[in-house]
């Protein structure tokens, strides 16, 4: 019964990972027709509920972002984080791939949410002799942000959203953490 399982979890994987790149095409399509787009490379903070701790750690991200109405933006993002949890014994890295819908009342400012992708990778401590583990899981944001304009074709981006995950499986006890974490960053939009 595992392997019927674990086969279903790779093949709706596939499919999720197929349609993911099928909503990236079309919106890049949508972008380029509509030629409203930017493209932003962020810094930011990140710091996960669950991890016993007050620290935040850096990230990195790249977003493409463009209109698909008056009020309304699509975007694509993808980032890379990573932490240390349980006393340096489990390293957390994790890629995540989202896309979003953000309502922009007013040119400046938006708030929305969407779906993501999170590519993560547990890396035990070489003294425990536990390896690492790889999982895909999916997760909601809710978040939002202003944008200042600099220049003609670039303005400054000030973004902030909240992550919820299912809880992922351990190898340390309790055997389960809360993957949930939020990010601020600032990024450069730059319009084409």
């Amino acid at each position: 019964m595992k392997s019927i399982t674990r086969h279903a979890v790779t093949r709706l994987l596939d499919r999720s990972l197929v349609g993911a790149l099928l909503l990236l095409v079309l919106l890049l399509l949508g972008i380029q027709a509509a030629r409203a787009g930017e493209i932003v490379p962020s810094i930011g903070v990140t710091r996960t509920v669950d991890n016993g701790s007050s620290e935040a750690k850096m990230f990195g991200g790249l977003a493409i972002r463009g209109h698909i109405a008056p009020l309304l933006k699509s975007e694509v993002g993808l980032a890379y984080r990573s932490e240390t949890m349980n006393g340096g014994d489990l390293k957390v890295h994790m890629w995540p791939l989202t896309t979003s819908l953000w309502v922009t009342p007013i040119p400046t400012l938006y708030l929305g949410g969407g779906v993501g992708w999170y590519h993560t990778t547990l890396e035990y401590a070489p003294a425990l002799a536990l390896g690492e583990s790889t999982s895909q899981e999916f997760g909601v944001h809710l978040g939002g942000g202003v944008t200042v304009p600099i220049a003609p074709m670039a303005a400054l981006d000030l973004h902030g959203r909240y992550i919820f995950m299912e809880d992922q499986a351990s190898r340390l006890p309790p055997n389960s953490f809360d993957p949930d974490f939020w990010t601020t960053s600032v990024g450069l939009a730059i319009r084409f």
